[in-house]
């Protein structure tokens, strides 16, 4: 659990240094803008494999149930699972899509930590999901507070068909998740 936790404080602390303007200019000004980002490059990555190691470690441990959800859930999970992966493609495409939601990256971290919570009740799992819930949360208040509550400035106007490719992409990769890439990366079914 300990791998996990750790992991949760330095891919989340990393990622939060930017709701701290004064923090995230000192560290660019100490180390230039370019070492800044490979600084959060390193601490992401390495933060990211001490989650990933550290959920499996955990539940491999015997997980300790707080809630048992009832099965059911597991469908509704799947549902909210789709707009997640069509929000997670628009994030990095000039769409409507973007533009309505503003910060569609951050919907979906919220999206997939709730629907996650839903069907998982063991206290690795909620560390994890409600984690990165919590901190979605706090990173879109920050965004607004910080004057990027209209989200960001998109350089170039939606393509004609744009959204419908982002709606597409998205789709093609939930189902490719869904059926092959859950189970080999994160080493559990969906159904």
């Amino acid at each position: 659990m300990f791998l996990l936790i750790a992991g949760l404080i330095l891919f989340l602390g990393i990622h939060s240094l930017p709701m701290f303007a004064d923090k995230r200019a000192a560290l660019e000004e100490k180390f230039g803008v370019l070492g800044y980002k490979g600084l959060f490059a390193v601490v992401s990555a390495i933060g990211f494999v001490m989650i990933i190691y550290g959920y499996g470690a955990a539940r491999a441990e015997g997980p300790a149930i707080l809630y048992d959800p009832p099965f059911w859930l597991r469908h509704v999970t799947m549902l909210f699972m789709i707009p997640v992966f069509i929000f997670l493609v628009a994030a990095y495409v000039p769409c409507r899509i973007k533009k309505a939601l503003k910060h569609p990256m951050l919907v979906a971290v919220k999206l997939w930590a709730f629907s996650h919570l839903l069907t998982n009740g063991d206290l690795a799992s909620v560390l994890l999901f409600g984690s990165f819930l919590v901190w979605a949360v706090a990173d879109r208040i920050s965004l607004k507070r910080r004057g990027f509550g209209g989200g960001a400035v998109m350089t170039k106007e939606p393509g004609k068909f744009s959204d419908i490719i982002v709606i597409l992409v998205g789709l093609g990769l939930y189902v490719l998740f869904a059926l092959k890439l859950h189970m080999l990366l994160i080493g559990v079914p969906v159904a």
